[in-house]
């Protein structure tokens, strides 16, 4: 049985981290270099870097920053926000990512993910599918949860992973920020749809609710990002838990 991974998200805005609730209400958390210098210590099985407004701003990623993260990880390293092109899988690449996210740029561009995939590896290229609730279907929305695009969650997963996306992040945003536990129905429909490694984002709140994840199959890891900021959960106390409770965990 292949271990679970326990992943945390820095949400970074103009060179900060910062967290909101349902996409919204942002706040300043702390310096993205040293949240990751702590995370790389403390046991995390890898590290998600998301400048989660380069889409929306119609921007380039900023990779001063992200260099600087880079260098204080020596863990598995996602980064997304502002891939639009395989030119921006190479920068981001050549700044120490190990893992390239796309989310808008491949709904503006759906080829993005097979020209990438092709060129760097199925292993290297995650979609990751900002979801919510519309009318009793799931539907991706794009550009930071601003943009609702009409494309229903589940087909838009079995292309991208037809196209030749290694891995899924499925970031539910009714359940974002809540803390009231992940969106298990959506997780449920989407493993039920596509059979490469599925990271749930969205909803977190104790060690209790990993155990939930856990429990649903086709679940392979869980990214959350406040309760790990505040320290609330401490990822190492998390994994010995989640051992204790029968899963697989790297400790």
């Amino acid at each position: 049985m292949l271990a679970k991974r326990i992943i945390p998200c820095l949400d970074v805005r103009d060179g900060r981290v910062v967290k909101g609730t349902n996409f919204t209400g942002l706040r300043d958390i702390s310096d993205p270099v040293e949240l990751a210098r702590y995370y790389n210590d403390s046991g995390a099985d890898e590290l998600v870097f998301y400048d989660i407004t380069a889409s929306a701003e119609g921007r380039k990623l900023f990779t001063d920053i992200l260099r600087r993260t880079a260098a204080e990880v020596f863990i598995p390293l996602t980064v997304g926000g502002g891939i639009n092109t395989v030119d921006d899988f190479d920068r981001v690449l050549k700044c120490g990512a190990d893992k390239v996210s796309v989310n808008s740029g491949a709904i503006a561009n759906p080829a993005l993910i097979g020209e990438a995939a092709k060129k760097y590896g199925d292993q290297c290229v995650v979609l990751s599918m900002d979801v919510k609730r519309v009318d009793g279907r799931f539907r991706v929305f794009a550009k930071g949860g601003r943009e609702d695009t009409g494309l229903d969650a589940l087909e838009w997963a079995a292309r991208g992973v037809g196209d030749g996306a290694g891995e899924i992040v499925l970031n539910s945003i009714d359940t974002d920020g809540v803390k009231q536990g992940f969106d298990l129905e959506m997780l449920d429909a989407l493993a039920a749809r596509v059979s490469v490694p599925i990271i749930a984002s969205g909803g977190a709140g104790n060690m209790e609710h990993f155990a939930e994840l856990f429990a649903h199959p086709g679940i392979d890891a869980g990214l959350a990002a406040s309760i790990f900021h505040s320290r609330q959960v401490d990822i190492k106390e998390l994994k010995r838990y989640l051992r204790g409770k029968g899963v697989e965990m790297r400790i």
